[in-house]
């Protein structure tokens, strides 16, 4: 019988050479990896790629490299790539089971800071909810309501959600309506409407204002009046508008009708 330092000595002369070459791959290859992932992050910092995905794509990509190192690695020792692949595909089917609402909210957080159907600061209305946007994470994007409540929306919901978004554009349209009665004058009201809107410092000129007579309603005639304005002054034109109007049709004497009901009593003689 052989002893054990002959059995040594033939699975060193057997492997020695195979392990040897193994381990200089592996180091090697780990210090290839990490140059990599230095020239991706100079990479990525010179693109215009968001930072929120950089450490993403980095952690993504350095796993990815290690893995075929050591697959890499093993397939030098002489064994068979087919095990690595069945293992790590398991692995990964656990995983996705595991974590499939986790991982729809990250596929949805890839879309939003790929796509970017809106940015940090922006005002928008989603999933029944409005607010400015603070913060979008890989998992969940944190709107502040305009009373300062946080909502945290998860991403795999509001990226296939309708997204609508008030900051996209710099300027917006305001549509208000104002109502006369029926024995004013229209187009002294249309007069004094136009000045208002025309002298409000915050209202844009072109595209121009238009204030016409809209509906003849069940107790007023009703103007329509629409203007547009930057879309950081939406509110304050808004709430400078109704509370100008109702001054300057009072300075004005023109009537603005508000519901009332008439109750005759007759009396049976």
């Amino acid at each position: 019988m052989m002893n054990l330092q002959q059995q040594v000595s033939i699975f060193v002369m057997a492997y020695g050479p195979k392990l040897m070459g193994a381990v200089i791959l592996l180091i090697v290859g780990l210090w290839a990896v990490k140059g990599i992932i230095k020239i991706l992050d100079n990479a990525l910092k010179k693109s215009k790629v968001d930072a929120s995905l950089h450490t993403f794509i980095k952690s993504v990509s350095s796993f990815v490299l290690k893995i075929v190192v050591l697959i890499t690695a093993a397939a030098t020792l002489g064994i068979p790539m087919t095990t690595f692949i069945a293992i790590l595909s398991a692995a990964g089917l656990a995983i996705g089971l595991a974590l499939k609402d986790s991982l729809s909210n990250f596929a949805g957080g890839i879309l939003i800071l790929t796509f970017r159907p809106f940015n940090v600061g922006d005002f928008i209305e989603a999933q029944g909810h409005m607010g400015t946007v603070k913060e979008i994470h890989l998992l969940y994007t944190y709107l502040n309501t305009p009373d300062n409540k946080r909502v945290v929306i998860p991403n795999g919901e509001l990226s296939n959600a309708r997204v609508v978004n008030f900051s996209a554009e710099k300027t917006r349209r305001i549509d208000l309506i104002f109502g006369i009665g029926y024995e004013e004058d229209i187009t002294k009201a249309k007069e004094v409407l136009t000045r208002l809107v025309m002298n409000h410092p915050l209202t844009l000129k072109d595209p121009e204002p238009v204030v016409r007579v809209t509906e003849h309603a069940a107790s007023s005639i009703n103007f329509a009046v629409k203007v547009w304005c930057q879309s950081e002054h939406y509110w304050a034109i808004y709430y400078d508008l109704h509370e100008q109007v109702k001054m300057v049709f009072d300075q004005e004497g023109i009537n603005i009708p508000f519901p009332q009901m008439d109750v005759h009593l007759h009396q049976n003689k």
